[in-house]
């Protein structure tokens, strides 16, 4: 087992966003002894070993190698020039006694300027941005970037994660299909390579593990797919689940189990950060559209329970709201059936801070893909699909939705990464079983 040795550079593509700097301050309060980390499953997350009678229950971060919260190197890109100080306090997610607490470190952060095009993000501009001929030459300057951090920060170990805005909706074709076509793509501007591809690449390039936060297609191309195992780099994504989506990926697992059926599932949210701006825009909400809509189809299995699943309306909405800042607010209406097919109603109303759930799952991210890297796992690593609202996957393979399951199938990998016997919950002695004949 290769163990954590050394400091990690953590690249945040989006440093000066408000998940970003949220996640940020917290690390370094946690780091200072002044908070602790709720939400985060590598910290305060634990994990069976052996029946649940031998009462082997061990911290996540004691049972494997992950790296220590004390030798996280950060740094990254934004479209915006100022030190990540400014933007917490521009953002309104933390209160200004919890930034001061770490204003020295937050004020130290700048990032380097960002790649970015308005055609894909047409809600913000960019003000500090790579100047190039094109897209190849600006995904040059980003391996640029990374080997300077690399180097003048003395480390051995690199991780990049996507915390920035939504891009718009880009279906996969021909020029994602293969990366010749991929790069040559690349060398004649071709508008279906956003900034997020730009980065990914570079990232893979470099040998850079890259993990995408958002719902816009990325380092989930066929060809970059391919390409990240051909260099044994792991891949992660996307769209970090926090709020809505979460509560789906219970509920819906609910009624399944239940056998209950379901009529129609209307969710709305209203949210006024810079998310929200941004899924102002139609075509960047399609893109989060597609990720929120495919959750149910997937943990239902319709065409398994056409009685109960085949005919539901789904609607999803999301709406910008200035007075909410970052105080996100989803509520879903949930028409269900029951016995002799009676009518009844499920109303959730969830008022969540969107950072404040994102941040821990950065922190989660970042460590396990680290860890992957070590071990010599490559290409995508669909047992981190806890963490996302549409979990990237192989072509072949159907992705799972169902949060518990995914749970599992997280800590039934950590156990094999550590050569222990995954859990099944099947606790009996066989001796017990008299008539076998009949099983």
């Amino acid at each position: 087992m290769s163990e954590a040795e050394g400091k990690l550079g953590v690249l945040i593509v989006g440093l000066n966003g408000a998940v970003s700097t949220t996640f940020l301050a917290g690390v370094f309060s946690v780091r200072k002894g002044l908070a602790s980390p709720v939400g985060s499953i590598t910290q305060m997350g634990t994990i069976r070993i052996g029946k649940r009678s031998e009462n082997n229950f061990p911290l996540i971060k004691d049972f494997v190698p992950l790296a220590d919260l004390n030798d996280l190197v950060f740094g990254g890109w934004d479209i915006r020039n100022e030190n990540c100080y400014e933007s917490a306090l521009s953002a309104g997610v933390l209160r200004t006694e919890h930034a001061n607490q770490v204003k020295d470190e937050l004020q130290q952060l700048r990032p380097m300027k960002g790649v970015f095009e308005q055609h894909y993000v047409k809600r913000l501009k960019g003000e500090w941005v790579k100047e190039g001929a094109g897209k190849y030459e600006k995904m040059m300057m980003l391996r640029e970037d990374i080997k300077n951090f690399k180097k003048k920060n003395n480390l051995k170990r690199l991780v990049m994660i996507w915390c920035a805005s939504t891009e718009i909706y880009i279906p996969v074709n021909g020029g994602h299909n293969s990366l010749e076509k991929f790069e040559e793509a690349i060398r004649s501007n071709h508008p279906d390579i956003s900034p997020s591809m730009l980065y990914a690449y570079a990232a893979i390039l470099e040998g850079v593990p890259f993990i995408n936060g958002a719902p816009n297609l990325s380092c989930d191309l066929p060809a970059l797919i391919n390409f990240a195992k051909e260099k044994n780099v792991p891949i992660a994504g996307k769209d970090f689940k926090t709020g809505q989506t979460l509560v789906k990926t219970v509920i819906a697992p609910m009624l399944k189990a239940k056998m209950l059926g379901l009529r129609g599932w209307f969710s709305n949210n209203i949210l006024g950060n810079r998310d929200g701006e941004v899924l102002d825009d139609p075509e960047s909400f399609k893109t989060k559209e597609e990720s929120k809509l495919s959750v149910l189809d997937s943990i239902l299995q319709p065409e398994l329970y056409p009685q109960l699943y085949s005919d539901y309306y789904h609607k999803v909405r999301i709406n910008y709201y200035p007075p909410r800042g970052d105080d996100k607010e989803g509520w879903d209406n949930i028409d269900i059936f029951g016995w002799m097919n009676y009518p009844m109603q499920i109303k959730i109303d969830f008022l969540c801070k969107d950072s404040i759930l994102a941040a821990p799952l950065v922190l989660d991210l970042i460590l396990f893909i680290d860890l992957a890297q070590r071990i010599g796992m490559s290409g995508i690593q669909d047992w981190l699909s806890f963490f996302f609202k549409s979990p990237i996957h192989e072509e072949n393979q159907v992705p799972e939705h169902d949060l518990f399951i995914q749970q599992m199938k997280m800590k039934n990998t950590l156990r094999k990464i550590m050569k222990v016997e995954p859990v099944s919950h099947i606790d009996y002695d066989p001796e017990l079983i008299t008539d076998t004949q009949n099983i």
